[in-house]
């Protein structure tokens, strides 16, 4: 049986950014993140964006004949609202855009374009290659593939205008399987497909400015629940607090945690 909820400490200090103290190097920042509190999440939901607007916390699910965009209580894990997707299209990420909401889908080449009061599609787009996470950076859309890269895209019209290959100091290798995104005070968090770390990134030129540590959610969750849960994924920018929503695919819990310096 899951506890009740629980604020892990007190929130006194007035916090002005999400992310600890950049350096001025181009060395890859280490972070990791400490709960605040936990609330349910529905635990049959393949989480594969999540984004909070004006207050509300929307979710976009996966699963083949499972997919969904959902209005979720965070405090309940209620779902308020629901909007399914035809069989043949797996939800992915989502981002909101004013009174609209866009959500992507994995191998089908549609963005769904959302009333975001009623949930009711009022348009689409189409786009080459598989969509895994979205989010909305100053002017323009940033989008995610599964590879080493993201695309910037036109909010109104969803046009490319442009991609750039993701890179690490100090790191040879492909950064490949950037998933969900956030965009956060001018970078980008991403999740990394099928591992317990985000990446923080500077979406002009590509350059990952932190590593974020999200062991603290998976051995919380690993202790408290049972059942079959699959990956770390989702992750949501709350501007109240200055603090993040992240939860997993399939996951009973949704936590809010502060990103601090690896001590």
């Amino acid at each position: 049986m899951l506890d009740a909820p629980a604020v892990a400490q007190d929130e006194t200090q007035s916090v002005t950014s999400v992310f600890p103290p950049l350096g001025d190097g181009t060395d890859v920042a280490r972070w990791t993140v400490e709960i605040i509190e936990w609330f349910p999440h529905d635990p049959e939901a393949f989480t594969q964006g999540l984004e909070v607007a004006g207050g509300t916390m929307y979710e976009s699910t996966g699963l083949w004949g499972e997919s969904s965009l959902r209005e979720v209580d965070p405090a309940t894990g209620e779902v308020v609202a629901r909007a399914g997707l035809a069989d043949e299209f797996f939800g992915e990420g989502l981002t909101v855009v004013g009174d609209r909401i866009l959500q992507l889908t994995w191998q089908s080449g549609t963005a769904f374009v959302y009333d975001r009061s009623s949930l009711e599609v009022v348009g689409e787009h189409a786009y080459e290659g598989e969509g895994w996470g979205l989010c909305l950076s100053s002017d323009a859309l940033i989008m995610s593939d599964g590879s080493d890269r993201l695309a910037r895209r036109d909010p109104e019209t969803f046009t490319l205008l442009g991609t750039v290959t993701v890179t690490a100091s100090g790191y040879d290798g492909r950064l490949d399987y950037l998933n969900e995104l956030e965009c956060v005070e001018g970078l980008v968090i991403a999740n990394v497909w099928q591992t317990d770390h985000l990446l923080v990134i500077d979406p002009v030129s590509g350059r990952a400015v932190a590593a974020i540590d999200a062991g603290p959610l998976v051995d919380d969750v690993s202790r408290n629940a049972s059942g079959d849960m699959d990956v770390l994924n989702g992750v949501a920018f709350d501007p109240d607090s200055a603090t993040l929503w992240m939860t997993g695919k399939l996951w009973p819990r949704l936590y809010r945690v502060r990103i601090v310096e690896v001590r």
